[in-house]
Order: C-alpha cells, then sequence, then structure tokens
C-alpha cells in the first residue's frame, strides 16, 4: 500500500533507517573485532606465561636432580632458597618410582585439617588433573640405571593462568552487559522523547484547525439562511465535511491522553467510514465491505478507530494510483478475536520494506510524511490492545492488512 513514487524527503527519511541498519552491523563488527582481538592478545599473553612456568619447572627438575649428587650438598640450601622457595604459584608434586608424593608445593592442602590419608586423596585428585595437562619430568638418582631412583615432576598451570584465560571473556561480558542496558535506557528515553514529540505536534494541529473550523461553521450558518442554498445537496456535504474536520480535530486532541473505549458496533462504524470516503473518492476506485457478522462489537474508541480505517483505505488508494479496488472485510477470529482485513489491488510492498512501513517517518510518497500507518499502529495496539499487521503483499497485485481487536 505503499506508492512507489519519488520523494526527496521522505526518501532521505528512508535511508535514514537503512543507515541506521547499516550502523548497527558496523557497531556489531567492530565489537566482534575488538572482542576477537583482546582474546588473541590475552591468549597470547597466557602463552608466554605458560612458556615461562616451563621453563621454571625444568629448572626445577635440574635442580632437584642436581641436588641429589651428595658432592654438591653445600649448595643445596642456596638454591632451595633462590629457586624452589620463589616458586609460590605453579602447583607442583614430585613423586618416587612408585608413585608415592615426596614433595609438593602451591597445593591447597591443610595439615591442620586433614589427616595423612586425607591429604593423600587430595594430592592424587591434583596428580590425575596434572597427568591430564602435562607429561612427567623425570628426574634421575645417584644411579641413573636403577628404575626405582627416578622421581618424576608432575606440574599444571598456575592459577594466574586459568583467570587470564577467562578473563577476556568475563571483560566481554561485562561490557555487553553496559552497552546493552544503555542501549535499552537510550531506547527508552529516546521512546519517551518521541511521544512528547507526537503529543505536542497533534495538540497543536488541533489548536491550529479550531480557528478556520470555526469560521467555516460560521459560513455554513449563513448559507443554511440563505433560502436559494439552503436545501440544496452541496449544504448537506458541507456540513458533513465540517462535522469530519471537528472529528479530525477531536482526534487529534485525544492524542496523549488515555481515551475512552465503549463497545462499539464494528460493522456500523466501517459502513459509515466506507460510505463518506466512497463520495469523495474517484469513481475509479471502488470500496466493497463484506461483514460476514453484523452484530459483531468490540470494545473501541470510534474516533480514533475510524480514523485508523480511513487511513488504511487512503494508502491504498495512494497505492492504486488512484484505480483500483478495496474490500473490507469484517469476521470473527476462532479465538473470538475481531478480524478486519483492508485489502487492495495496489502496487504492493516490498518484502524488505515490510518491517519498516510502521516506523515513523518511512514513506515513499511523493509529499508524505510517513505518520499515517505509524499512528494506526499506535492507536491499535497502544490504545486497544489490538495487532495491526501486513497479511500479505504481493509486488504488483496489491496488498492486505490485518487488524484484529481483542473482545
Amino acid at each position: 500500500m505503499v506508492n512507489q513514487s519519488d520523494n526527496p524527503f521522505m526518501g532521505n527519511a528512508s535511508s535514514i533507517y537503512q543507515s541506521k541498519a547499516a550502523l548497527k552491523w558496523v557497531a556489531l563488527a567492530f565489537s566482534l573485532i575488538i572482542g576477537f582481538a583482546s582474546v588473541l592478545y590475552t591468549n597470547s599473553i597466557v602463552e608466554e606465561l605458560k612458556e615461562r612456568e616451563e621453563r621454571y619447572i625444568d629448572l626445577f627438575a635440574k635442580t632437584l636432580e642436581y641436588t641429589s649428587d651428595y658432592d654438591n650438598s653445600e649448595n643445596l640450601i642456596f638454591i632451595f632458597q633462590e629457586i624452589v622457595t620463589p616458586n609460590n604459584s605453579i602447583p607442583v608434586i614430585v613423586v618416587d618410582a612408585n608413585g608415592n608424593p615426596s614433595i609438593f608445593r602451591n597445593i591447597d592442602v591443610d595439615s591442620s585439617k586433614n589427616d595423612e590419608e586425607g591429604m593423600r586423596k587430595i594430592l592424587k585428585k591434583e596428580l590425575e588433573i596434572m597427568e591430564q595437562e602435562y607429561d612427567p619430568i623425570a628426574i634421575a638418582g645417584v644411579d641413573s640405571s636403577d628404575p626405582n631412583d627416578y622421581q618424576y615432576i608432575y606440574y599444571r598451570n598456575s592459577d594466574l593462568i586459568y583467570r587470564l584465560r577467562y578473563y577476556p571473556y568475563i571483560q566481554l561480558s561485562i561490557i555487553a552487559a553496559f552497552v546493552f542496558f544503555g542501549y535499552v535506557s537510550f531506547s527508552y528515553s529516546r521512546k519517551a522523547e518521541q511521544n512528547q514529540v507526537w503529543v505536542g505536534l497533534a495538540k497543536e494541529t488541533a489548536h491550529q484547525l479550531g480557528t478556520p473550523l470555526s469560521s467555516l461553521m460560521a459560513w455554513l450558518e449563513i448559507m443554511k439562511i440563505d433560502d436559494d442554498i439552503k436545501d440544496k445537496e452541496v449544504t448537506k456535504e458541507l456540513e458533513k465535511d465540517i462535522s469530519k474536520l471537528e472529528l479530525i480535530t477531536s482526534r487529534f486532541s485525544s492524542i496523549g491522553s488515555i481515551p475512552v473505549l465503549r463497545d462499539e458496533n464494528i460493522s456500523k462504524i466501517i459502513q459509515s467510514t466506507v460510505n463518506y470516503l466512497q463520495k469523495r473518492t474517484s469513481k475509479k476506485v471502488n470500496i466493497n465491505f463484506i461483514s460476514k457478522d453484523d452484530l459483531v462489537t468490540a470494545d473501541i474508541n470510534k474516533p480514533l478507530f475510524d480514523w485508523v480505517i480511513e487511513n488504511l483505505c487512503k494508502n491504498a488508494i495512494d497505492a492504486m494510483s488512484g484505480e483500483g479496488e478495496i474490500t473490507i472485510i469484517l469476521k470473527e477470529g476462532k479465538y473470538g478475536d475481531v478480524l478486519i482485513d483492508v485489502k487492495d489491488t495496489g502496487k504492493g510492498i516490498p518484502s524488505s520494506k515490510i518491517k519498516e512501513i510502521f516506523q515513523p517517518g518511512f514513506s515513499t510518497k511523493k509529499r508524505g510524511w510517513g505518520l499515517g500507518l505509524t499512528l494506526a499502529k499506535r492507536i491499535i495496539e497502544n490504545y486497544h490492545n489490538g495487532k495491526i499487521t501486513v497479511k500479505e503483499s504481493v509486488l504488483n497485485k496489491g496488498t492486505t492488512f490485518r487488524i484484529i481487536l481483542k473482545r
């Protein structure tokens, strides 16, 4: 139902939404690049630390092997203080040839709370973890030919490496959460600001309409006094148009206020709107109304609901370039809802644009401001707790809008 003619103003409005979508993808790609770079950088640091710890463990193994030579026992104290003792981060367990732990460091074992059997279980569990990470380092004793004179060093990565490995993911999660809440807050404030603009614009429009409307009403009263024209058709139709202008003014005044909903006969309201539009529309446009239940009712605000039907019909006329057929079908849904389909024989809507047509500012009509369908959506969904969607659209064949009203 959207006219495909060129529009220098609304073309820009349409491009704004395309730019916003492109900007979101650019922001997402930029975020992924930053996240990927952060992970790579942290992983490179982790690998360097792992290599450093492996060299440290090798040095630790060579130290133990060196100190097993009793001829060098005079250096044992110095080596233990300078090499073995400073290791306060890398978990290490030294076992003998039978697999019994003889030395362990940086293992969370509290000797005051665990007996010998409890400590053995803890060390055994740690050994299983260490076996999965690194192969043990064999240390030959004094007699290298004796297999029972060997010791084995088991170790795993320090807790610092584990923390660094998961740090970028935690960091990115926190940043993502912060960005998400920031985006939600910004969207909420932007929508609130838009609502204020909409309300202000609507009420100002109603105020501006008041002066010429009062003047028209005065001129109509003068025409009624004149015997030559008071009974003519033009006077009656002019009176209807003035009533319509009063209704439009009332609609704009209602924007921003909580509308009063009443149980109304939907069929009668639509039929009245169709009768009004048909007399003011080109004879090349035929508006058909099919009601499958003339008694169906729903809680609505009559002026606002009438506005929605009128807006959809006018959009359909524009989409058909002033020539074609509009069919409005009223029926009851299988769940008791009221279904209203407005179908035209216009140019249709490209599938890529269907999600955008209800956005404010989107229009391809030459002199459109892209507010009609947005207002229709607001009236149906915000004020009537209903739903309005594009049920079907085929290029060069037409579009069907569906309104769902809950009962």
